[in-house]
């Protein structure tokens, strides 16, 4: 997620005119977005670094796309969508999106908050009582000591990863959750399309576990927006995909997003590779590690953090709202200080110490050129283990979305496409 972006755009921008003529995809559109402050010539280099990737078998295929004031700036398919199938890759191909999944369960929430249902302070135990003791795990001299938790986990807590919750495949507590159902035995951890049982029973099977840090006092990545997912059903009395499809896809016009795929779409549903030796690529198996049980599978489990399939335009429809201020197409979700909360650090340096911050469901580039990236400070954004990416810059009124199935994935070009999208933005409106 930190990727040295400057080395990357070093890299990018010496790369030989020669490459920059590598044959586009066949269904590429003309390259655009002059007149927004964007060099057309410049945007090809995107062209010519995503299809060298895909003929040297690091990535099956891709789909970039890049708003600017709304519009689309750039917008293209590159390689594969199935290549085993000979099926080639489609700007509204479906793409298993995984922790994309959070934003859109964090403005659930924070829909919740407004409406006065939720509060950022409410303890999780309100809705789910089995957090009301919950424990953390210890190294000790024995090996694991189990200890109460110093105080009961929050919303806050939850929404800015702070909770101490995992996703228990840490060696100190992996045989506990593997136990339970959860942890090594639901994939990487975050994986549960293949449950028989609603989110809510899982998450009050979570709740007995040990976590790995007591609330508030680290930045820990795990089932946080699981929970929220199920604090939402509690609040509203309905499935997670329903509150979802209400509150946010239907409004905004996203017909492509939900948590399983209508078997009618089956044919757009991207295939997942793997990242071998060299960083080659591979089909990956089915199940939990790689195709997963998104069209065929029981559809009761919706997993808030890490759950939803989605394409490229849809997702940039929802972004495209954030960086609105909360609305789009007369559709108003959020209101303009909701969403400034949700897109500012809330974390202090718990996140990173190196200028980067975590709001309420996103990471936040506080400082200029941390980590390396070349985003404006205050661009906020995420990505999921699919390899997909995105990232909203308001300074610059861009979004930025780029959709790829690769589980393990070894592959730079996530972590290259912001560099390169920028390295084309001649005009800035912030420098």
């Amino acid at each position: 997620m930190r990727p040295l972006r400057l080395a990357l755009l070093l890299a990018v921008l010496a790369a030989p005119a020669a490459a920059q003529s590598a044959r586009p995809p066949s269904d590429a559109a003309p390259a655009r977005g002059s007149r927004l402050g964007f060099d057309a010539g410049r945007l090809t280099r995107i062209d010519s670094v995503l299809q060298r990737a895909v003929d040297r078998s690091e990535i099956g295929g891709a789909v970039a796309l890049v708003l600017k004031d709304g519009a689309t700036v750039y917008e293209k398919a590159f390689g594969w969508a199935d290549r085993e199938a000979n099926r080639r890759m489609t700007p509204d191909a479906i793409f298993r999106i995984a922790s994309q999944t959070k934003a859109l369960t964090s403005v659930a929430v924070m829909s919740l908050v407004e409406e006065g249902k939720l509060s950022l302070d409410d303890p999780v135990s309100r809705f789910i009582p089995g957090f009301e003791h919950t424990t953390v795990a210890v190294r000790a001299d024995t090996g694991r000591a189990i200890v109460p938790a110093k105080r009961r986990i929050t919303i806050h807590d939850l929404l800015t990863h702070t909770a101490g919750v995992s996703y228990g495949t840490d060696s100190l507590v992996a045989p506990l959750y593997a136990a339970a159902g959860l942890g090594p035995a639901a994939g990487w951890g975050w994986y549960t399309a293949d449950k028989k049982e609603p989110i809510c029973p899982t998450i009050e099977r979570l709740a007995t576990l040990p976590f790995v840090a007591q609330p508030g006092e680290r930045f820990v990545y795990g089932y946080n927006t699981d929970i929220l997912g199920c604090v939402i059903e509690r609040v509203t009395g309905a499935p997670l995909d329903e509150v979802i499809r209400t509150r946010i896809t239907a409004p905004l016009g996203m017909k492509d997003t939900y948590f399983y795929l209508p078997p009618a779409n089956r044919a757009r549903l991207t295939a997942v590779y793997a990242s071998g030796p060299e960083m080659k690529i591979t089909r990956a198996p089915d199940g939990p590690k790689g195709q997963g049980d998104y069209v065929d599978g029981p559809r009761r489990s919706f997993s808030g953090g890490a759950g939803l399939l989605s394409t490229a335009r849809d997702y940039a429809r929802f972004l495209q709202m954030l960086l609105n201020r909360g609305t789009l197409d007369g559709a108003r979700i959020l209101s303009p200080s909701t969403v400034a909360l949700m897109t500012t650090n809330q974390t202090g340096a718990l996140f990173s110490q190196t200028g980067q911050g975590f709001g309420l469901g996103f990471r936040t580039l506080e400082q200029p050129g941390a980590d390396g990236r070349v985003e404006s400070v205050g661009t906020f954004g995420w990505g999921g283990a699919y390899g997909s990416t995105y990232e909203v810059d308001p300074k610059e009124h861009l979004v930025l979305v780029f959709m790829v199935q690769l589980l393990p994935s070894r592959s730079t070009v996530p972590a290259q496409f912001p560099t390169l999208v920028y390295q084309a933005l001649v005009e800035p409106l912030s420098r």
